[in-house]
């Protein structure tokens, strides 16, 4: 399965931020790519101050112009994420799209960014946007796949979900910022990679010392042995790289994680 990690910029210009990424997918369909990878927040500032502004409802002018780069490229699009807005609520939203330009999958960020990391980074997400309540995986030619943003990562029991429920890649729109990228970027994905032993791939804006947010770029993909395949820098960045499914199953059948849990103890009390 070849994967295009789309490190776009972002500035404060919705249509050229789609610009942008509709010029990205065009790359990575000429380059032979099945599916391509848009970051968190691709046509949107990540500042809570821009959320509500950049929110659409419904299929708007982000969602419409997604699907029409799937359909005209001929390829799978995970569409980063956006601000969704429902009624009062607004969401960080991440939408799926097979190659016919049809929404497949949309799942709303569930845990929301609200750290205070002392001498470093803070940010609360809660202060604009609503919790999603559901585990996102969609089905493609290459198997079932999990999606997830950013923060959600973190959190190692929703991989685990998702690798249960069949999840070959686990892709992550993701913004993380130079607090918390350096520390726990890579560590994080090469964790989960190996704790469920499957692919995940994490793509970011290109950083912008100058923007309202700096994000850490740096997109990576690792394999179900913890190995990074690929790793950009933090430059705005286009880059194909094939994922080998049949490691899957291979490294599963070699070192049994998934088949040997214990799951009559992982239960709360069961200490001595």
């Amino acid at each position: 399965m070849k994967i295009a990690m789309l490190q776009t910029p972002v500035g404060f210009d919705k249509a050229e931020n789609l610009h942008r990424a509709a010029e990205a997918v065009a790359w990575a369909a000429g380059a032979g790519a099945d599916l391509a990878v848009l970051p968190e927040m691709f046509a949107c500032p990540y500042s809570n101050q821009y959320f509500p502004q950049y929110a659409e409802e419904g299929f708007g002018p982000t969602r419409t112009a997604l699907s029409e780069m799937a359909a005209a490229n001929n390829i799978w699009l995970v569409g980063g994420s956006m601000p969704e807005r429902e009624g009062e609520r607004v969401y960080n939203t991440s939408f799926v799209y097979n190659a016919s330009g049809r929404e497949v999958a949309r799942h709303r960020k569930v845990h929301l960014f609200d750290i205070d990391v002392r001498g470093g980074q803070r940010f609360f997400e809660s202060e604009t946007f609503t919790p999603g309540d559901s585990i996102t995986t969609f089905d493609t030619p290459w198997g079932k796949m999990g999606l997830c943003v950013c923060f959600d990562m973190r959190f190692p029991e929703l991989a685990r979900v998702m690798a249960l429920e069949g999840a070959r890649v686990i892709f992550v729109p993701a913004a993380f910022n130079m607090t918390t990228g350096p520390a726990h970027w890579e560590t994080m994905f090469r964790q989960r990679a190996v704790d469920n032993q499957l692919f995940t791939v994490g793509v970011s804006p290109a950083r912008d010392p100058e923007g309202v947010y700096v994000a850490y770029g740096n997109s990576i993909a690792v394999d179900p042995w913890g190995t990074v395949v690929e790793r950009l820098d933090a430059q705005a960045e286009n880059r194909l790289v094939e994922l080998d499914l049949n490691r899957i199953e291979s490294i599963r059948a070699q070192l049994p994680l998934m088949s040997a849990r214990r799951t009559d103890l992982y239960t709360i009390g069961r200490t001595k």
